[in-house]
């Protein structure tokens, strides 16, 4: 049989190919062993996304956890990640699982675990679960019935829990009486209902249910929201908000359709905490994430750490760093810890909301304030599927002989937690990673403005070429 490994969130692979029920009852008893290894009386929480087959795998999971003697809850319709994750912890599981690929192309499914605390699964425990994974897929019988019957399996209605927690969070009556025009992109993910429930006043967006997500991938960067761009533009609306495929991740369009990257969003977040709510805190964050908001933290002198890429680094530290304010990634994962130690795309978005309600300023206004703190800046990103040598050549000549200027600047620093981030004069930056999730480079740019960003992603690309 194939191997089993675990990436950033757990494991994912394409429907068919390496997504079976066969591979996916050997994950699921490796995650067996680990519950009874350390708990007498083991409870798992099992939600599902909108991808193909989600449902019925799902469906799998839970009968075999069951017939392990595990105690099972299973969502009655797809919930997304942060849903799980609020269970998991209201419920006192002591583990969740969801069957998602978040934002990766339609053709993948995968297994996300999250730890009893309510966010993603330690690294500790993703690696000792790999170990315990077998060789031979596990013969499971079809006993659902008799499991619902002795409740061995119950149905537990994630979605209905986390409507009534938002309710305690957010004044949603006021909330819908903003006078902004909202726009929602579901991206044909798992936050679709939700979203609208909540706010219904807003204008819904690709939020009907399509396991092949429109033929793109359901990630909110620019080159997948073009559609909701020209949505917005034609119904004058004033800002969007877009969920990725399992609604942890967010995206933002402002006025006119004008897309709003994550670093924006992180450091709106942070200024309204620190600013206006007067909150204070450690801020921890992913490598990729721009160099100004760890910059913004220490100028409103809070501590700053910097994690590897992947969210369970963030989500690990929260746990021993009890003073957490915030932590953050680059690719629109945002936790507030006070809520979960969770990106909850739905929750940023209503803090977001709040804030317009709650200072009575525009955006635009809003980013003035964050840029009287750390000046004005862009970001690029370059998600480029290269031959596998292209991409070993660059990263061995970034160990072994990493440049001293680049695209006229000063190397001033070469952060190498994870991949290799380039830190140059007058405020630049250039990193370098290879993706876990998928065949492809990444390259991250930072600059004063979006064209020199884009410059140095072109200067990226041929140092590759010439590596």
């Amino acid at each position: 049989m194939t191997p089993i490994r675990f990436g950033t969130d757990g494991w994912r692979a394409i429907i068919a190919k390496d997504f079976t029920f066969a591979n996916l009852s050997r994950v699921v008893e490796g995650t067996a062993k680990w519950l009874h290894r350390y708990y007498t009386s083991p409870k798992v929480m099992i939600g599902y996304d909108c991808r193909f087959m989600a449902g019925q795998l799902a469906v799998a999971v839970a009968q075999q956890l069951a017939q392990r003697d595990l105690k099972v809850y299973i969502s009655p319709s797809f919930a997304y990640t942060p849903m799980v994750s609020l269970a998991n912890l209201q419920h006192q599981c002591h583990l969740g699982i969801v069957i998602t690929a978040s934002h990766n192309p339609p053709e993948y499914l995968g297994y996300k675990l999250k730890a009893s605390y309510g966010g993603p699964a330690p690294v500790s425990i993703l690696k000792e679960i790999e170990t315990l994974i077998p060789e031979t897929p596990i013969e499971i019988q079809d006993k659902w019935e008799d499991l619902i019957k002795s409740r061995q399996i119950e149905i537990y209605d994630m979605e209905a829990l986390y409507y009534n927690y938002i309710k305690t969070q957010f004044d949603l009556k006021k909330l819908s009486q903003l006078s902004y025009k909202i726009g929602f992109d579901a991206m044909y993910g798992a936050g679709q209902k939700i979203f609208t429930r909540l706010l219904p006043h807003v204008h819904p967006f690709r939020c009907e249910y399509n396991p092949s997500f429109g033929g793109i991938n359901p990630e909110p960067i620019p080159k997948n929201l073009g559609a909701f761009a020209v949505f917005m533009q034609e119904r004058g609306l004033d800002v969007g908000f877009v969920l990725d495929g399992d609604a942890d991740r967010i995206g933002m369009l402002g006025a006119g359709g004008k897309y709003i990257d994550a670093h924006h969003i992180i450091l709106l977040i942070l200024h309204y905490l620190v600013h206006y709510r007067k909150q204070q805190g450690r801020v921890i964050v992913s490598l990729s994430c721009a160099s100004r908001v760890g910059e913004y933290a220490k100028k409103m002198g809070l501590p700053v750490e910097i994690t590897p890429v992947g969210f369970k680094y963030i989500a690990e530290r929260m746990q021993t760093a009890e003073d957490t304010l915030l932590g953050a990634e680059e690719s629109g994962g945002v936790a507030i810890p006070s809520h979960l130690p969770e990106r909850d795309g739905t929750y940023i978005a209503l803090t977001i909301l709040q804030m317009l309600l709650e200072t009575g300023k525009s955006l635009d206004t809003l980013f003035g304030e964050i840029y009287e703190v750390v000046g004005p800046f862009a970001v690029d990103r370059l998600d480029w599927h290269i031959p596998e040598e292209r991409k070993v050549a660059i990263l061995t000549l970034l160990q072994e002989k990493p440049p001293s200027t680049f695209a006229g600047r000063e190397v001033l620093l070469i952060d190498k937690t994870d991949g290799y981030k380039l830190m140059l004069s007058q405020g630049e930056a250039i990193m370098f990673r290879a993706s876990g999730t998928e065949p492809i480079l990444r390259i991250y740019t930072e600059a004063p403005t979006l064209q020199r960003a884009r410059e140095l992603i072109t200067e990226g690309q041929e140092l590759v070429m010439r590596a």
